[in-house]
């Protein structure tokens, strides 16, 4: 079992908050650890985020709790009848995510049946508070996330292991069944692949410098994803139309054969170039061969199209060629961006390889 980065800040938050708790003789430092947890958050950013709606739905709890405490007493039913409220409001402002940390005010506050109130419900908030700030602090200076790494080494997982498939498919060395299972973990890990996306995305730079590189990567990323995208919609293809395919003419199925094992020796050479391990050159061979290619694989389609009866197996393969078709402007575009990052961001530090750590 393999414990990430979150796990282990989430782990050292609630520490800082409990023993800062200690340190302070705060009363009930067990309540410092809950807010900790409910304010961990997978980027800085995200963090910042949350520091925010965390101290507004401390507030607005806390408010909540001392006003009808005064106004109702600390009845279980008015309790509950004030989390209701609360609920409502959260809802109303849209802050959904900060519903749970503004319940555990209330009932932290309200459950109080002592004198003294007023200083109870404040140190409790503050009790509350210190245990969201613990953990912004936390996700600021420990392990601070590297999703550019991450981005970059999932895209390249994923992506020679749609190659392979493709690969052995063409050649017709792939199981059916198998193929048709990892076509769908290959789905869900692309989503996955999104979301990460998303999170390198959210991760702020605070140099002019490196806002511009970051902004290229960005593009650079999203096309690495589309490119990818496109090899999985083309595998897809290629599985469902493997019988149709098998009848076609020889000259077709070795078209398509030749374009395909261009292409993705092409997406391997553009995913090295990136990270400096192959020559940076606009006319490749590869790119050559890609351009080229495409013009054979139309004109052998056509010739097969025409010497053949109109059947309804003629007209299912219009789907795959197209896609090949977009998978190598996909490439084309891809490569075009990484010579055109290379050319501006020259002494660029790109994402580091596991060799290069």
């Amino acid at each position: 079992m393999r414990l990430g980065a979150r796990v282990l800040k989430t782990g050292i938050a609630i520490t800082f908050a409990l023993v800062l708790a200690k340190l302070l003789q705060l009363p009930s430092p067990v309540f410092a650890g809950i807010s900790a947890v409910f304010a961990m958050q997978p980027t800085i950013y995200r963090s910042y985020l949350s520091l925010i709606e965390q101290v507004q739905a401390n507030v607005i709890g806390a408010i909540f709790a001392i006003v009808f405490t005064l106004i109702f007493g600390h009845d279980p039913f008015i309790i509950g009848l004030t989390a209701i409220l609360v609920i409502a409001l959260f809802l109303r402002l849209r802050l959904e995510s900060s519903i749970s940390v503004a319940l555990v005010t209330v009932i932290a506050i309200m459950e109080y049946t002592e004198q003294h109130f007023i200083e109870f419900a404040l140190i409790r908030f503050s009790t509350i508070m210190l245990g969201v700030l613990a953990a912004f602090v936390v996700n600021l200076v420990f392990l601070p996330p590297k999703y550019e790494k991450k981005l970059y080494t999932k895209i390249v997982e994923y992506t020679e292991h749609i190659l392979k498939w493709i690969r052995m498919n063409v050649r017709h060395a792939s199981e059916h069944h198998l193929l048709r299972e990892d076509i769908e973990k290959l789905k869900e890990n692309m989503m996955k692949l999104d979301q990460l996306y998303l999170l390198y995305k959210e991760e702020r730079t605070y140099f002019r410098k490196h806002k511009y590189s970051k902004s290229r990567k960005l593009v650079l990323y999203r096309q690495m994803i589309v490119a990818t995208n496109r090899a999985l919609e083309t595998l897809k293809l290629l599985h469902r139309l493997e019988n149709e395919l098998a009848h076609t003419s020889v000259e077709l199925q070795n078209a398509i054969k030749n374009e395909l094992d261009c292409l993705l020796n092409y997406h391997d050479q553009i995913l090295l170039k990136f990270i400096g391990k192959a020559k940076s050159d606009p006319q490749s061979q590869f790119a050559t061969e890609a351009c080229f290619g495409k013009k054979g694989l139309i004109h052998s389609f056509l010739s097969h199209y025409a010497e053949q009866s109109v059947h309804q197996e003629n007209y299912q393969l219009f789907p795959l060629i197209g896609a090949i078709i977009e998978y190598s402007h996909q490439l084309e575009h891809l490569d075009t961006l990484i010579e055109s990052f290379h050319h501006y961001h020259k002494e660029e530090h790109v994402v580091p390889t596991p060799e290069q750590e």
